[in-house]
């Protein structure tokens, strides 16, 4: 239960911090400044052509060469900085597929181009990611087992280090993979809810 814990609290927290990353990135990433686009498509370069357990090893021990940080937010960084390359992408798109006469007209009500894309093009570009955004978070969640090679006790961790004790790791893999099936289908359960209900509000 502890590993539980450990795995949803360390799953939640990224998962957040990734959202607020991504959503910076993808207004970076259409932008009309350059430079701000060429900074949104390097990040999304490396994190899209490098192993997230690469990631998460070279943030680990980079962030602690420089600072005393606690493992769980360098387990944290990781993930977010992984996950936050993908949300990018899945709300540019959103923003992307709005039609631009809604930004005109937005713009020629006396709106500024941030208050037109605050008011008007994100809240429906959210509704539209929100399929999109639920995977990735349960892609998220299973992902955040490979925090367990840092040295973590999440539930994966847990259960490498209690089948290492007894040399019978199958009970416990097999224990942990339902663990993560509830945890997904919770999850699968409320992104659908969220869906149905702002396809009622439509």
């Amino acid at each position: 239960m502890e590993g539980l814990w450990i795995t949803i609290k360390l799953s939640v927290v990224s998962l957040i911090i990734a959202l607020i990353i991504g959503l910076f990135f993808a207004i970076l990433k259409i932008s009309n400044i350059r430079i701000l686009k060429w900074v949104a498509d390097a990040y999304i370069w490396i994190v899209r052509g490098t192993p997230l357990i690469v990631q998460i090893f070279i943030l680990y021990y980079g962030l602690t060469d420089l600072l005393l940080i606690p493992m769980f937010w360098a387990g944290v960084a990781g993930l977010a900085f992984h996950s936050g390359a993908y949300i990018a992408e899945i709300i540019r798109g959103a923003i992307q597929s709005i039609d631009k006469g809604q930004i005109e007209a937005g713009r020629s009500l006396g709106m500024s181009s941030g208050l037109t894309i605050r008011r008007i093009v994100l809240p429906q570009a959210i509704r539209r990611a929100i399929p999109s955004l639920g995977n990735q978070f349960i892609i998220g969640i299973k992902d955040s087992s490979l925090i367990s090679f840092i040295g973590m006790q999440d539930l994966f961790g847990v259960a490498s280090t209690m089948g290492s004790n007894s040399f019978d790791y199958l009970p416990y893999f097999i224990t942990v993979a339902i663990y993560y099936l509830i945890i997904v289908l919770i999850l699968t359960y409320f992104v659908n809810i969220t869906e149905k209900k702002l396809a009622k509000s439509d």
